[in-house]
């Protein structure tokens, strides 16, 4: 009778543990299809807790909460709308005009004397190759191939336009929800606690908005920045790279990375000379950005630790890619505001 206890016991265990796991699998595999749901959520949520403080300046000046969201809301996005418009037709002008001189890029590359040396030793191989990619690049038709079909072009289209919308009408609702939201968490804190994580919950979520704030300001130097640098050395496709360059700044250390690789190429098409002058300032200013801009602000912004910004970036970065650098700073201001409201107060205590 004991030994059937214990293997009934034992059942039970291995079925606990199994359904355990494959809980754990659908919550990944959920997660994993809901990720592009998941960001919009996540970009709308940080919008509305950027632009907050402003409606809260609204209303101490005697406008009505609906109203001043609404202005702010239409502000922000009509200003978007407004350098969107703006930009738009001069990126696709200097972008039509950078694929005319692709064949001329990839031409100037592999006249470079290390290449040459090397199309000698593979017995014009590298030439061949060059060749063949000239041809590719020249015929437009083949130009839909290299982003994965004209229908695919079209349906990404649509995704972006889409998620644009979708994020506005999530930074819209949030707006207006954001003290319910607030209320109702409050209601599952016990009520002796309460007063407590409405300040805390108050403080993360200015933390959070000043954050949106700082990463818009750092992202708006770096572009000011490879502006000035890129019109004195006279590079190609300014405006383009300088509007490339801001939207790479808006992700913490990553995109500024991505946003050097992307512009020192670009700048081989004014010559080999003003690219690597280009690459020699960009690596000078990432040093400078990476770990006295962006920190200085940070912590000025959220009030973390340097060294807790530059962590928490690459952390992010490595583990949720995009999305996770993005929220990583947020997210470890956080942490240390609870820890610094409720652990260490508790720590006094004992």
């Amino acid at each position: 009778m004991e030994q059937k206890t214990r293997l009934t016991g034992g059942f039970q265990t291995g079925l606990t543990a199994g359904l355990g796991v494959m809980t754990a699998i659908l919550l990944a595999t959920a997660v994993s299809q809901l990720a592009t749901v998941i960001t919009y959520v996540v970009f709308a949520l940080l919008l509305a807790l950027g632009l907050n403080p402003l409606v809260k300046l609204l209303q101490k000046i005697k406008f009505p909460k609906i109203l001043a969201i609404t202005v702010v809301v239409l502000g922000f996005f009509g200003s978007l709308a407004l350098l969107i418009s703006l930009a738009l037709p001069v990126a696709i002008e200097e972008a039509a005009i950078f694929i005319q001189q692709v064949p001329t890029l990839i031409s100037s590359f592999f006249s470079l004397e290390l290449i040459s040396q090397w199309d000698v030793r593979l017995s014009g191989s590298l030439t061949n190759a060059g060749n063949g990619l000239i041809d590719f690049v020249s015929n437009s038709a083949n130009w839909p191939t290299l982003l994965g079909g004209v229908f695919e072009v079209g349906l990404g289209v649509v995704s972006a336009t889409f998620g644009v919308i979708l994020v506005g009408i999530l930074t819209l609702y949030f707006m207006a929800s954001l003290d319910q939201i607030r209320e109702y968490l409050g209601k599952l804190v016990s009520s002796s606690k309460r007063e407590s994580f409405f300040s805390i919950s108050d403080q993360i979520s200015t933390s959070v908005g000043r954050w949106v704030i700082g990463q818009l300001s750092i992202a708006l130097i770096h572009a000011a920045v490879v502006f000035t640098f890129l019109s004195i050395v006279q590079a190609p496709f300014v405006l383009l790279l300088t509007f490339i360059a801001f939207l790479f700044a808006l992700i913490p250390l990553v995109g500024p990375v991505i946003a050097f690789v992307l512009i020192t190429s670009f700048s081989l098409l004014a010559g080999f000379e003003t690219a690597i002058a280009v690459g020699i300032f960009y690596l000078i200013y990432l040093q400078i950005d990476a770990y006295l801009v962006s920190p200085r602000i940070m912590k000025k912004a959220v009030s973390i630790p340097s060294a807790a910004v530059v962590i928490a970036a690459l952390a992010g970065g490595t583990l949720m890619g995009v999305l996770g650098a993005l929220i990583a700073i947020p997210i470890a201001a956080s942490v240390l505001l609870i820890i610094r409201e409720v652990w260490m107060p508790k720590q006094e205590l004992t």
